[in-house]
C-alpha cells in the first residue's frame, strides 16, 4: 500500500468508510511522444509502494523483452499494457491506474503523445482535474507540448503541472529548466491556464518524483507526490448555478413520483423553487431522497431523486434548475469541437447530440474556423478531419437548455453520434449561444449534398425494364438512407426536364425510365440502359462516380 494505517488489520470496515471519504484527485499525463509519461506513472506506482510483487516479477521479466531501459526495469511497461505499445515503446490508448495515498484517492489517465493519437488525449483529459504535461529536458517545448496545452486550455482543466523531464540527462542543470519554464510561460499567455506549477524531475531516477531529490538542492518546491496531495481541487466544483439532468423518473408505487439523476453544478435544497426545462413549467423541492435517506441539501457530484410539490410532466432529458438562475435555452449555439473519426464532419450533415442525458438531431451548420493547435492560428475550413479542431455553429432539431462549458462542464459540453452506426464522432465544448441572425442564410447546393450524403443528379434509364429497375432503385436508396424519386414523364405526360432539374435544385436524385435518353439538357445526369444493368448495377455505379457518399 502507499501508506500504512492499523485499521487494515483491526477493522477492515472503519478502514472502507475512511477510505471511502477521502476526496478523488483524477489527473493526466501527456507530452512529446518519449518525454517519460508511463515511466512517470510507473515510478509513482512503484515508490509509493502500490505495486503487487506478482506485479513487480512480471514487469522485471518483460523489461528483459520489451524495456527500454537496458538491464533496468522498465516502470513503463506498468501502464503500456497493449503487445502493440510494447513493441513499439509507445502510448496508444487511454491508460487508466488507480492507487491512493492517506489524504487522497487517485485516478490516473496516461494518454498518447502521438499526434495521430489526439482523440485519444482528449477523451481521457475530458474528466480529469490536472494535468501533468511532461517536457523532455533536452529538447524544451515541442509542438505536441503545446497541442496538448491547448487541450488542456480547452477543457477547462484549471491546474496544470509543467514536469521536466529527463533531467539526470542535462547534468540536473537549473539553467535547463529556467529556460524550458520561460518558454512555456511564453506560450501559454494566448491560452486560459493560470494554476501552473513547474518541477524538474527524473522519472527513471525517481528524481523529485515521490521525494525530493538531493541531486538538484537549487530547486526547493514540492515534489510530485507532495504537490498532487495538496492542491487544492474542492473550489474548481460550481456550487453557484444549480443544474439537475433528470436519468430516470422513479415510480416504485402510486404514492411516489421522483426524478433521479447526478447533480451537475450548484446546490439545491428543499423548498427551492424549480423550472423544469425546457418545458418552463415551474414547482418546489418537496424532498431530496437517497438510499441512506432523505436529505436537507445536495451538489455535485452526489446522485439523489428530487421530488416536487406539484404534478407536472418531466422526463429523461429535462433539466431541473433554480427559477432564479435559468441557464440558456435554445436551437442554435457556438461551440469547439474535437472531430474524433476518419469521415469528416461536413456542415449540414445530420447528427446525433447527446448532452447530459438528453438526445436531439442536430448538424453543424458553419464552420467558422479551424484550429492549427500547434500555432494557435485561426484558418478558414469547410470541414473538420480525424483530430482536427474548430469553433462551429450547431445547430438542433429541438431546445436544449446550456451554460458555457467554462461555467459548468456537464450542461457545456456534448458528443457527436453518427445517426448509422450509433458511433461517437466528436466531442464539443459550448462557448456561447449563436449571433442573431446568422442562421437565415439561404440554405447553400453544397449543404443539401451534406444533409442526404449525396450529389443531386438526373438518372436517365433507357431499355424494356427502365420501369422496373428505377423503382426498384428508388427502394434501394430509400432503405440506405438517401432521398430520391422516379420521375415517369411517359405516366405524366408532360416534359420532364425542368422538373427534374428543379428536384435535382432541392438536393435529390431524379430518376427518370424514357424511351431515349435527351442531350443537352446541361444537368448534372447519368445515363443507364435497364437492358445492360440491374439495380444493383445501377446503384454501385452511383457509389463509384461518387454520387452517393456512405
Amino acid at each position: 500500500m502507499s501508506h500504512q494505517s492499523e485499521l487494515i488489520s483491526s477493522d477492515i470496515h472503519a478502514y472502507l468508510a475512511q477510505h471511502e471519504r477521502k476526496e478523488l484527485l483524477r489527473f493526466l499525463t501527456c507530452g512529446n511522444v518519449d518525454d517519460g509519461k508511463s515511466t512517470l506513472i510507473g515510478r509513482l506506482l512503484h515508490d509509493s509502494k502500490m505495486i503487487y510483487e506478482d506485479q513487480l516479477a512480471a514487469i522485471k521479466k518483460d523489461s528483459v523483452k520489451s524495456g527500454t531501459t537496458g538491464g533496468d526495469i522498465d516502470l513503463a511497461l506498468l501502464v503500456d499494457g497493449l503487445q502493440a505499445e510494447r513493441e513499439q515503446g509507445i502510448t496508444i490508448d487511454v491508460a487508466y491506474r488507480y492507487f491512493s495515498t492517506a489524504k487522497r484517492k487517485y485516478i490516473i489517465a496516461d494518454t498518447p503523445g502521438h499526434e495521430q493519437y489526439t482523440r485519444n488525449m482528449a477523451t481521457g483529459a475530458s474528466t480529469c482535474d490536472l494535468a501533468i504535461i511532461l517536457v523532455d529536458a533536452r529538447h524544451g517545448v515541442m509542438t505536441q507540448t503545446k497541442r496538448h496545452s491547448f487541450i488542456v486550455s480547452l477543457l477547462g482543466i484549471r491546474h496544470v503541472v509543467v514536469a521536466i523531464n529527463k533531467m539526470d540527462l542535462v547534468g540536473y542543470s537549473s539553467d535547463v529548466f529556467e529556460r524550458i519554464r520561460s518558454d512555456y510561460l511564453a506560450f501559454i499567455e494566448k491560452l486560459d491556464i493560470h494554476d501552473v506549477r513547474f518541477i524538474p524531475l527524473s522519472a527513471l531516477k525517481g528524481d523529485n518524483v515521490v521525494s525530493r531529490s538531493e541531486e538538484m538542492p537549487w530547486y526547493q518546491g514540492q515534489a510530485l507526490m507532495e504537490l498532487l496531495d495538496t492542491i487544492e481541487i474542492a473550489k474548481d466544483q460550481n456550487f453557484t448555478n444549480p443544474r439537475f439532468p433528470v436519468q430516470y423518473v422513479n415510480r416504485p408505487n402510486l404514492d411516489f413520483r421522483g426524478y433521479s439523476g447526478t447533480v451537475a453544478a450548484g446546490v439545491f435544497r428543499k423548498g427551492d423553487p424549480i423550472t423544469v426545462l425546457p418545458s418552463k413549467k415551474t414547482s418546489r423541492i418537496k424532498s431530496i431522497v437517497t438510499y441512506d435517506g432523505e436529505l436537507e441539501e445536495a451538489f455535485p457530484p452526489q446522485a439523489v431523486t428530487i421530488t416536487l410539490t406539484d404534478e407536472i410532466d418531466v422526463s429523461r432529458g429535462d433539466m431541473l434548475v433554480r427559477s432564479d438562475d435559468l441557464p440558456m435555452l435554445g436551437t442554435r449555439f457556438k461551440a469547439h469541437i474535437v472531430w474524433m473519426t476518419e469521415a469528416p464532419l461536413i456542415p449540414g450533415r445530420q447528427y446525433y447530440l447527446k448532452q447530459m442525458t438528453k438526445v436531439v438531431n442536430g448538424s453543424v451548420s458553419q464552420i467558422h474556423h479551424r484550429v492549427d493547435i500547434n500555432t494557435l492560428e485561426q484558418l478558414p475550413a469547410d470541414q473538420l478531419k480525424l483530430n482536427e479542431i474548430g469553433l462551429c455553429e450547431v445547430s438542433l432539431s429541438g431546445p436544449i437548455a446550456f451554460d458555457p462549458y467554462k461555467v459548468c462542464k456537464g450542461t457545456g459540453s456534448f458528443i457527436v453520434i453518427d445517426r448509422l452506426t450509433n458511433v461517437t464522432v466528436g466531442a464539443g465544448m459550448i462557448l456561447s449561444q449563436a449571433d442573431g441572425e446568422s442562421g437565415l442564410r439561404r440554405v447553400t447546393v453544397e449543404e443539401r449534398s451534406a444533409r442526404f450524403g449525396q450529389k443531386a443528379v438526373t438518372l436517365w434509364i433507357t431499355g424494356e425494364r427502365r420501369h422496373d429497375v428505377a423503382y426498384e432503385l428508388e427502394r434501394k436508396l430509400f432503405d440506405v438512407g438517401h432521398a430520391s424519386t422516379v420521375l415517369d414523364n411517359e405516366a405524366l405526360g408532360v416534359q420532364v426536364q425542368a422538373i427534374a432539374e428543379q428536384i435535382n435544385h432541392a438536393g435529390l436524385i431524379c430518376i427518370c425510365p424514357c424511351e431515349a435518353s435527351p442531350s443537352g439538357d446541361g444537368l448534372s445526369a447519368l445515363h443507364v440502359s435497364a437492358d445492360e444493368m440491374e439495380a444493383d448495377e445501377v446503384l454501385a455505379l452511383l457509389k463509384e462516380t461518387q454520387v452517393l457518399e456512405f
